[in-house]
């Protein structure tokens, strides 16, 4: 379920089913993204510029923000070749624009980044939710 945060500035937009908990979101802002607060994300903690980057480093589009009175889009739609990596010891992370087919035939449209699950432990597949790293996943 999608969450948001708001400030006098911009919105966050915080997607849970989406997150691979890469701790890219809080390390250098845990004023604003400590996972050991609830709510999770302060608005307060820090200048709307310094959250905007923050969120823009967030590796899985879980994170997106857009500015307060415009309408929220899907985060940055790549116009470039898709680039397939696969992270050390974690998910197979795709850049790109992709079409995702699911076993059950659904489809869904991932725009920038997604990272899919390579350790089999996700709770979300094929998209990857973290669990590599509890199961000392390594490749």
């Amino acid at each position: 379920m999608e969450k948001q945060y708001s400030n006098d500035d911009i919105t966050v937009v915080w997607k849970p089913d989406v997150c691979i908990h890469s701790t890219l979101c809080w390390r250098g802002l845990l004023e604003v993204f400590n996972p050991r607060n609830r709510p999770w994300i302060d608005m307060d903690g820090a200048d709307t510029a310094a959250i905007m980057a923050q969120v823009d480093k967030c590796p899985s589009g879980a994170l997106s923000w857009y500015r307060n009175g415009e309408k929220a889009v899907e985060p940055g739609q790549v116009d470039v070749e898709t680039i397939v990596e696969a992270s050390p010891n974690g998910p197979l992370m795709v850049y790109g624009n992709i079409r995702v087919k699911h076993a059950d035939g659904a489809e869904t449209v991932k725009h920038k980044v997604t990272a899919f699950c390579r350790c089999g432990q996700s709770q979300n597949k094929p998209y990857c939710d973290g669990s590599h790293k509890k199961a000392g996943f390594s490749d």
